[in-house]
């Protein structure tokens, strides 16, 4: 008796089916695997760019804070070097105004004008603001520097109708007029320019508006709100930056 043995081969042959499946089955797991990579690469390339729109806005939070540090460090040396040559003045709890009282500027009632006997200290002043500010490319954190006219609360009239406010005004373009004038070429401020190449000073008036002294009955606490405030402003994002660049990091947020 003869006994035939039949090739394996002749199986895959006989059943074509397990071959069909097995095909599709290796494709499948081919296509998971390269669907696969390409989400781990897709994730890591939103995890790098949440990376870089966090790092871009942490950099922005830095710098802001860098200009804060700069505005106070100007603020308090400017302070102490006045005082150290006698001349009195505050700077804000906040640190963002220097207050030059009116004893200091000799500003009487209804009066805008630097008498003589002042213009020294006023002087001394600018000299001190110009070295401050020009130190170690300071100016490159700031915007604008405000130099405001204040007045005690009794109405006047006269400056073009314009009364208290007017007075206010014109006792800060008084100020700053003195120092365009008469400071020394290496003390100029109307030179400072801000990173956009526009003046770095300016001048505005609040009439009675914001007093240091809330009550003003006596001859002191009108005095006390006839002042000049040098106001620092740091250059910042505005709100729409911040919202900007929040709503870019929540989109790629992992």
């Amino acid at each position: 008796m003869r006994v035939f043995k039949r090739d394996s081969r002749m199986v895959d042959e006989d059943n074509p089916y397990w071959m069909s499946f097995s095909d599709v089955m290796s494709a499948l797991l081919i296509i998971f695997i390269l669907a696969s990579v390409a989400l781990i690469i897709q994730l890591m390339e939103m995890q790098e760019e949440f990376r870089q729109r966090q790092e871009h806005f942490n950099q922005e939070i830095q710098a802001l804070q860098q200009a804060e540090k700069v505005r106070r460090t100007i603020l308090h040396e400017a302070a102490d070097m006045l005082r150290q040559r006698g001349i009195r003045v505050t700077v804000s709890e906040n640190d963002t105004v220097l207050s030059i009282p009116n004893d200091i500027l000799g500003f009487g009632t209804a009066k805008y004008e630097i008498g003589p006997a002042y213009q020294d200290t006023a002087l001394e002043i600018g000299r001190v603001l110009s070295e401050v500010i020009s130190r170690d490319n300071r100016v490159e954190y700031l915007d604008t520097i405000f130099i405001e006219g204040h007045t005690d609360n009794r109405p006047m009239s006269g400056f073009m109708g314009k009364g208290n406010w007017g007075l206010s005004a014109f006792r800060a373009i008084s100020l700053w007029q003195f120092w365009d004038e008469k400071l020394e070429a290496p003390y100029r401020l109307a030179v400072l320019k801000n990173r956009d190449q526009q003046p770095l000073f300016s001048v505005s008036g609040y009439g009675p508006t914001r007093p240091v002294v809330k009550v003003q009955e006596s001859e002191e606490q009108y005095r006390a709100n006839r002042r000049i405030d040098i106001r620092f402003t740091i250059r910042r994002p505005d709100s729409a930056d911040y919202r900007r660049v929040r709503d870019q990091l929540e989109e790629v947020a992992p």
